[in-house]
């Protein structure tokens, strides 16, 4: 779930721009080395094809099915070990990083469902998954934009 957070947030807002991690050959290279990956550039267009389309399908603008093409070819293989039965994922090496962002995110929504959500700060672009008990998170960091609104809301109270 930490490469799927990571990935849909690899496009953050900073002093109002957007930036993309990915976009930048030699910082794509980093982050998907840095996340298990080659860093090749086919590798680095799958993931940016991945972030954007995943994107879509958790802010509601897009079904799940628009993922389907990231999952072509893709297919699981039995293995058993000492601890039991353990599925492999088969696919090219290049296109690993993005099925299992893939793979992560429908885990998420089986085992989490509605938890994975975009930043209530309308100024952010980042994603949260909420773990609370109470399911009522809306800020991907309390310190920063959920500070920020809170601190507006109060100004506009007291003018």
């Amino acid at each position: 779930m930490d490469l799927l957070l990571d990935l849909l947030n690899s496009r953050p807002l900073i002093n109002g721009e957007e930036q993309d991690t990915l976009a930048d050959p030699a910082e794509g290279r980093r982050w998907a080395r840095e996340h298990g990956g080659d860093g090749s550039l086919a590798e680095l267009t799958l993931l940016r094809e991945a972030r954007d389309a995943l994107r879509d399908v958790a802010r509601g603008k897009s079904s799940p099915a628009a993922l389907g093409p990231l999952l072509e070819g893709v297919h699981q293989t039995p293995e058993i070990t000492a601890d039991g039965l353990r599925w492999t994922v088969v696919t090219p090496s290049h296109a690993r990083l993005a099925v299992e962002t893939v793979l992560a995110w429908a885990a998420t929504e089986r085992n989490m469902p509605g938890r994975l959500r975009p930043c209530a700060n309308d100024a952010c672009q980042l994603f949260l998954l909420d773990r609370s008990r109470a399911n009522r998170a809306r800020w991907c960091s309390m310190a920063v934009c959920g500070n920020r609104e809170k601190a507006r809301r109060h100004y506009e109270r007291t003018r």
